[in-house]
């Protein structure tokens, strides 16, 4: 997935997981995306084409609801003309530096050339010594210079104004803290390229500056030091323009010869174009050459980051909009037992098991079974249903191990390898008795009591308010009886 797609399907998904109650991103919103994206995708696409394709019908459909957080979410994505202005500026600070001595005399021991060449060499050591120390993480764990840049990238979005937002509040922190997680081993790599390359542009132009304004004026070498001599400072420059002296084939002056040319000392300095020369390609070979290299390679890591982001569905909330996808809709069949659930139990149970197996979810309602005839389970049950079976009571009748149990373990040898829900409908005991949470809790544990040896079988009931549910919470209930039964 490229880096616009993970973007988008990840503040869709901070969307569709934040907003419980489903008020600003609506079950028919999701819905919609989900049979859309089919539509367009066609049978047999990747998760990835799927679910990319998902979240950008998800986003144009929020755009004129949600101009705002549509607007921070575009603000996220990387904008490749940072990265342009960034070198464009590199190799201008380079050559409009026009102070590397005093006057038009080059101080062979000032900054930015040998201040440069020192920066480089210990970068360079600093890459090795931490490639040795982190081993084969060391590509995807950034140094702390590039720590501290992605951290600004990054947390930069946390300083958008949410005026104008719709969203929820806690959507934007968790697309934030999401898109950060995801995004950074790709922002590590981005900033190495844009690091390497402007120090590149930066020494490219430090040479052009020189021989630019060595065209116009004569400049003149020498040097001048509070602590070094001029033994001291041959051997010096002996190391730190080994690289040019090698490339050029020049010879360094021997220690009189700098003696000369020190300034204060008769004749002192000298014409500086041998010295422009040897400078400029010890700046080409210690500096351009190895970081054209590593910006090189720090570019081919970015592409490669770049189209793989998010490829791991493994996560409950892709495998809810793939399973969808690849199997069709989950169809569920509902057997009451000695129930007859009332319009708007049927409702919220649909939005529940709506949310729990996937906005496309079918349920199959079978014919309820009478108290104490649960021989008559397997007729009542004959529906098309291959999917998961869902055991439904309400909490107003009295719990009996030799009833409800063994319907439920009816249905759990009916459903085979099938995932069983036991959910207890708590609307019929609020619609008859007063509101005293005492009392409901004794019923609840009278039901867990008689209930207990279906435990070991994951069979543990779910109680809930059909009429009117608390969905987010009865969802994660749901999933969890579904993960302890697997």
């Amino acid at each position: 997935m490229n880096e616009r797609d993970a973007l988008l399907t990840t503040a869709v998904r901070a969307i569709e997981t934040v907003d419980g109650d489903r008020e600003s991103w609506t079950d028919e919103d999701r819905s919609w995306s989900t049979r859309a994206a089919a539509e367009a995708v066609g049978e047999g696409a990747t998760p990835t084409v799927f679910v990319a394709c998902r979240a950008r019908f998800a986003v144009d459909r929020l755009r004129p609801r949600d101009p705002g957080f549509v607007r921070i979410v575009d603000g996220l994505l990387w904008r490749s003309w940072i990265g342009a202005l960034l070198m464009i500026l590199s190799f201008a600070a380079g050559l409009l530096i026009d102070r590397i001595g005093s006057g038009q005399s080059i101080n062979l021991l000032a900054p930015p050339v040998l201040g440069l060449l020192t920066w480089n060499l210990a970068v360079y050591l600093l890459i090795l010594v931490s490639s040795l120390r982190r081993g084969n993480k060391a590509s995807n764990e950034p140094g702390p210079l590039r720590r501290l840049v992605v951290g600004g990238l990054l947390g930069s979005g946390r300083r958008l104004r949410q005026r104008g937002v719709a969203m929820p509040a806690a959507v934007l922190p968790k697309l934030l803290s999401d898109w950060s997680q995801i995004a950074a081993a790709l922002y590590a790599a981005r900033v190495a390229r844009l690091l390497h390359f402007s120090a590149a542009l930066l020494a490219t132009g430090i040479i052009s500056g020189l021989y630019l304004r060595g065209l116009a004026f004569e400049y003149r070498a020498g040097w001048e030091s509070t602590f070094l001599d001029a033994e001291a400072v041959h051997r010096l420059l002996s190391v730190l323009l080994a690289p040019g002296l090698w490339f050029t084939g020049s010879v360094l002056p021997d220690v009189d010869g700098l003696a000369a040319i020190r300034f204060g000392v008769l004749p002192a300095t000298e014409n500086a174009a041998p010295w422009l020369h040897l400078l400029a390609a010890t700046l080409f070979i210690v500096v351009i050459v190895p970081r054209l290299v590593l910006g090189t390679a720090s570019a081919l890591l970015e592409r490669r980051r770049s189209a793989r982001l998010l490829d791991d569905f493994t996560n409950p909330y892709y495998q809810r909009l793939l399973h969808g996808y690849h199997a069709g809709p989950v169809h569920l069949s509902v057997i009451p037992y000695s129930y007859h659930p009332a319009a708007a139990t049927m409702t919220g149970l649909r939005r529940l098991l709506g949310r729990v197996f996937g906005d496309n979810a079918q349920l199959d309602w079978a014919t309820p079974v009478s108290y104490g005839e649960e021989e008559a389970l397997a007729a009542a049950s004959q529906t098309d249903s291959r999917g998961p079976r869902v055991a439904l009571f309400s909490l107003v009748a009295t719990p009996e191990r030799e009833t409800q149990g063994a319907f439920i373990r009816a249905v759990r040898t009916l459903a085979g390898a099938g995932p069983v829900l036991v959910l207890v409908d708590e609307a019929p005991w609020h619609a008859r008795f007063d509101p005293d949470p005492r009392r409901l809790e004794q019923r609840r544990a009278a039901w867990r009591a008689e209930l207990t040896d279906l435990a070991e079988l994951g069979l543990i009931p779910v109680f809930l308010d059909l009429a009117q549910p608390d969905l987010s919470a009865a969802q994660d209930d749901i999933e969890r009886r579904l993960e302890g039964s697997a």
